[in-house]
């Protein structure tokens, strides 16, 4: 996957101070055309980048909320098609520029609205156009954002000492921006980007202010778990009643908590029933309990199923159904326990309890 630089506007930032207060500002060292870059040093430092990035892996319904690497889409009014979208119309014009001096303007747009942004950090600020010429005539549009790494060093080949550099960069932990985002060699979605960023980072969010992103699937989760309960609430409480407002405000903390407890307001097959919606969507979705301290890790899907949660004098119960038990790492007896019969175990619980 070779790329051929067609334009690249280098530009470094520098920030004293904190928060408001801080002093940003850029300088812009060089704009290169696409012979200028074949001889620049930025083609050893770049070159197999724009392929990495185009190359790296992405979901578009994350499995976490926060992750490093995201698809964004122009968010566009019912009615209006991309031109309405400020972000789209920036990074189309870089697409398109005809001249080293215009696709500078555009650079320079890019870098004074990243300039505005909370999360600014000194370094390298890179706005690059480049054409996949096996598969398009239309380039792609890259954005590269290097920080100062400022305990880099090198060997002095005179005096054999170890001299360090104030201002290096390395292709270590670079974010990027890749327009238009390209899900399989060959097709290209011009609705849609690619960004990638540290994960607990915001870097790109706050400069593409006109630009959403998917949901993550414990968030696609979280939003029909919460239309269960609102239909729960619609049919057994009447509409502004006190009864209706304790249980709603109880639900609210109850989605604000990391740590969510057992509720015990649904039967089981009207549980299985909203998970067979949610299966649908994504049969490999994960089911994560704790009882006690003893962690238990299976698939939604296998609720209901193979997994099986009950009750005994007050105690919970989890039940799994295997056809094999596996022990990995760590020797124990239990390696060579013949099971008691449910019942049995079913009645001696009965019995502690009673005890």
């Amino acid at each position: 996957m070779d790329f051929q630089v067609q334009y690249l506007s280098f530009f470094v930032i520098q920030v004293e101070g904190k928060g408001e207060q801080a002093d940003k500002r850029y300088k812009h060292y060089q704009t290169i055309d696409e012979e200028e870059y074949e001889d620049s040093s930025l083609k050893e430092f770049l070159d197999g980048e724009f392929a990495k990035i185009v190359k790296r892996k992405v979901e578009r319904h994350p499995k976490a909320d926060e992750v490093p690497t995201k698809i964004g889409y122009f968010v566009v009014e019912e009615g209006h098609d991309l031109t309405s979208n400020p972000n789209y119309n920036l990074f189309n014009r870089a697409r398109f520029a005809e001249s080293k001096e215009a696709f500078l303007v555009e650079g320079e747009t890019f870098v004074n609205t990243y300039l505005n942004t909370s999360a600014v950090r000194g370094g390298v600020f890179l706005v690059a156009r480049a054409k996949l010429a096996r598969y398009f005539e239309e380039p792609f549009v890259f954005i590269l954002k290097c920080d100062f790494e400022p305990k880099v060093a090198s060997i002095s080949d005179e005096s054999t000492l170890i001299r360090h550099v104030e201002m290096a960069i390395t292709t270590k932990n670079m974010k990027s921006i890749q327009y238009p985002y390209m899900p399989e060699e060959g097709i290209l979605e011009e609705h849609e980007l690619k960004i990638n960023q540290s994960s607990h980072a915001r870097y790109f969010e706050d400069f593409l202010k006109y630009v959403e992103y998917a949901q993550s699937m414990p968030e696609i989760v979280k939003t029909q778990v919460m239309e269960m309960v609102r239909g729960h609430v619609e049919e057994a409480f009447e509409p502004e009643s006190e009864e209706r407002e304790q249980f709603e405000g109880a639900m609210e903390i109850w989605a604000a908590s990391e740590k969510r407890e057992l509720q015990e307001h649904f039967e089981t097959e009207q549980v299985i029933e909203a998970a067979a919606q949610i299966i649908e969507h994504t049969p490999e979705l994960e089911l994560k309990m704790k009882l006690d301290h003893v962690s238990v890790k299976g698939l939604l899907a296998d609720f209901g199923d193979t997994i099986h949660l009950a009750k005994v004098n007050g105690k919970y119960l989890l039940m799994v159904e295997a056809d094999s038990v596996i022990f990995e790492k760590g020797f124990s007896p239990i390696e060579f326990l013949r099971p008691d019969d449910v019942e049995h175990v079913l009645e001696k619980i009965r019995r502690k309890q009673g005890q």
